[in-house]
């Protein structure tokens, strides 16, 4: 994690299994998402659908509708889906990963090979893509240190059979990558796998970021490595185990809040709200809030209340 890199994003995370009864691919489609009543105006909360998500949304729609707001929750499949529209006000709050977001509003200004701005520090990458975000109408609360970078698994008998433990061990192979649908030519995905640790990615399937079905494509064979994150908790039940970054090409991915800028200035205390909420987390409690929702198969909003009640926050 010391240098560069785009999560996918999404931020986190992880696990795409039960989120995905949360997830619509459009964003103007009310039937997925869910609201609550308020009286100081309606919010539409966007990000990636996945449980990690999934669980931080529920915590942020809790919070803003004890504030008093009509919150509408819509995950959809990758980053990319609500960007503009958070860009374009269309969308007011997402919860983000520095990384991710940074480096997406690169590329899409600078193109895929635009020298990375980010790093393993949040606050120097934030700094660092000030204008970007300015350009984009963006603006990023206070990171958590909770964080949850971009991780790469193969089976453990791929691991025992090929003497893999590190993703440069993979250096000169040919794998099929089962990740998520905006990984081709990100750094901290495909582009990274290629360029830095020499893979020879033959082909992408894009069934999602550490979902069953990218899980299920690694088992049963049809891919060799597929993307998740650092707190999937679901790995080692299922035979998978995770290859080290050794070249570091994941960049910091602390939770973060990203609000449209001009939605904000006339909405000043959804700052405070969230902030504090983003001071309590760390990555040990959020991988256990993971844990919960992933493998004990509890609803994000329902360990999300708990947290929230637990810290009096709710």
């Amino acid at each position: 994690m010391k240098a560069r890199r785009i999560l996918a994003a999404a931020l986190v995370s992880v696990l795409a299994m039960g989120a995905a009864s949360c997830a619509s691919d459009d964003l103007g489609d009310d039937g997925n998402g869910s609201s609550g009543g308020g009286d100081k105006g309606k919010v539409v909360l966007s990000g990636q659908a996945f449980d990690e998500a999934a669980l931080v949304a529920s915590m942020y729609q809790l919070l803003l509708e004890k504030e008093g707001y009509s919150v509408e929750q819509k995950l959809v499949e990758s980053r990319d889906q609500y960007l503009g529209e958070l860009e374009k006000g269309n969308v007011q709050i997402a919860p983000e990963y520095t990384g991710g977001i940074l480096d997406l509003l690169n590329t899409n200004a600078n193109g895929a090979n635009a020298e990375p701005i980010t790093t393993s520090d949040a606050a120097e990458s934030i700094s660092a893509g000030k204008q970007l975000l300015d350009d984009a109408g963006i603006t990023l609360l206070d990171p958590s240190a909770a964080t949850d970078t971009n991780a790469f698994f193969v089976t453990q008998k791929y691991a025992d059979d090929n003497g893999v433990t590190k993703l440069s061990d993979l250096e000169g192979k040919s794998v099929v990558l089962a990740a998520a649908p905006d990984c081709k030519g990100r750094p901290d995905c495909e582009g990274g796998l290629t360029t830095v640790y020499g893979i020879k990615v033959t082909k992408i399937l894009p069934l999602g970021f550490g979902g069953a079905q990218t899980k299920n494509s690694v088992k049963d064979g049809e891919s060799q490595l597929g993307l998740t994150a650092t707190t999937d908790g679901t790995l080692a039940a299922d035979g998978l185990v995770l290859l080290e970054d050794d070249k570091a090409i994941q960049p910091a991915q602390n939770l973060v809040p990203a609000v449209n800028t001009a939605w904000l200035k006339d909405h000043r205390d959804v700052r405070e709200v969230l902030n504090e909420l983003m001071a309590t987390l760390d990555t040990r409690t959020l991988a256990e809030l993971n844990t919960r929702v992933t493998v004990d198969r509890e609803k994000p909003e329902d360990v999300a209340r708990d947290y929230l009640e637990q810290n009096a926050l709710l």
